[in-house]
Formats: structure tokens, sequence, C-alpha cells
């Protein structure tokens, strides 16, 4: 089974993969996480992919792609994907949609969390994580037990996204609005969108997500 989860950013769509790989034992693709995996590592396409991410602009499909596609090799054998964060416009949605094709698979659902976007600045510029182990905090929503000591590990460094500010906010949900919502007619034309209130706590959102991706499950 492959699902897609759209939705701005600061919508949980990492929270619902994260659940929704254990709950179908899926394998949760996100390619935030593969950009910030190279930004880590280093290389000649760091410092560039650093500087795009952290002026809220997208990054060239060509590398997304790429990293996509390697990816999706290495996880082979597993029962399927969960797609956070691709596709982000409908040439995207098409590339996709052909790489999955020559691989003899294809798109079973596409989940859209939708959040207002006051919701996702306040949840995103709010955020925080330790330093070592990377637990996510939050100014309003999730303070350590003890202020200042992460509940993990313990550790009294904490660290802030260079890009989880207002100003980039709203740069990233403006270009998802002009980007990513038109891939929303694509998707319901094919009958594969569904549409989930991303504004209530994760656990309610991943029951409105299993009751859609339920049935299909079971086919």
């Amino acid at each position: 089974m492959i699902i897609v989860l759209l939705g701005p950013p600061g919508a949980g769509k990492g929270a619902q993969a994260e659940m929704l790989e254990s709950r179908y034992g899926l394998v949760s693709l996100s390619t935030g996480d593969l950009l910030r995996d190279v930004v880590t590592k280093g290389g000649p396409q760091a410092d560039a992919v650093k500087a795009i991410m952290d002026a809220g602009d997208p990054v060239p499909d060509d590398m997304v792609l790429a990293l996509l596609q390697d990816a999706m090799a290495a996880q082979a054998n597993e029962a399927g994907f969960i797609l956070d964060g691709f596709p982000r416009t409908v040439p995207q949605a098409v590339e996709l949609d052909a790489l999955l094709t020559d691989a003899g698979q294809r798109v079973d659902a596409v989940v859209a969390i939708q959040v207002p976007d006051d919701v996702v600045v306040q949840r995103i510029s709010g955020r925080f994580a330790c330093a070592a182990c990377g637990a996510i905090y939050h100014d309003t929503f999730k303070q350590p037990l003890v202020p200042g000591v992460c509940d993990d590990c313990g550790c009294a460094d904490f660290e802030r996204r260079s890009d989880d500010n207002e100003e980039t906010v709203r740069n990233r949900l403006a270009a998802y609005r002009a980007k990513t919502e038109p891939i929303i007619p694509y998707y319901r034309d094919r009958g594969l969108l569904h549409s989930v209130d991303g504004t209530p706590a994760p656990d309610v959102v991943f029951a409105a997500t299993t009751a859609i991706l339920d049935p299909l499950a079971e086919r």
C-alpha cells in the first residue's frame, strides 16, 4: 500500500506517518528528512540544500526525485510506503506516477490534512528540540517535565531549527498554497483524495485517517 500525506508544514504529517507505519507495517519516506540528512552528512550539495531550506524555498525536483527513488529502492521489499512531503507540485505528482508505474506500483490513497495558517505558524515557531537525542518540545504545547532538562535523555542543551521562525513559515505556507494545493484536484479527479481535519489532537486525527485507510489495508 502506498499512501501520500498532503498538508501544509506543521500539519502533523510526521506524527501521523509514524503511527501509520506501526499500524500497517509501512515505511515512512519524508523528503524533509532526506534533505536534512543531506545537510547533516555534508558534501557538494549540502550548502546549497541548507540555503534553500533556510529561505523556505522549494528544493529542485530532480534532486528530490533522485533522493526519493534511492530511498524507495532501498526499501523495495517492504509492504509499502507513506510519502510525507512529496509530491509538492502537480509535475512532481506526474513524475511520481511515472516512477511508480515503472516499478509496478501505484498510489492507493492520498490523505490531505487540513490546518489553518495561523495554527501552523503557532505550532512551528514554538518548536525546539533536545540537542542530544532530538526529542521535540514546544513553548506552549509541550515543555519538558523538568524545566531545561530533556525528558528522554536528561540533556540540558536545546536548539531551534533556523527555519522555524514566523517569516520563513509564512513563506513556506505561501509556497504550499500556490504550488501544492493544486495537487488536490489532480488526486480528487482520480478518486484517491481523502481530507481530514488536522487541528485536533494527533490521536483524533489518526482515528479519522485510519477510518479511511483500514478498508484499503484489508483488500
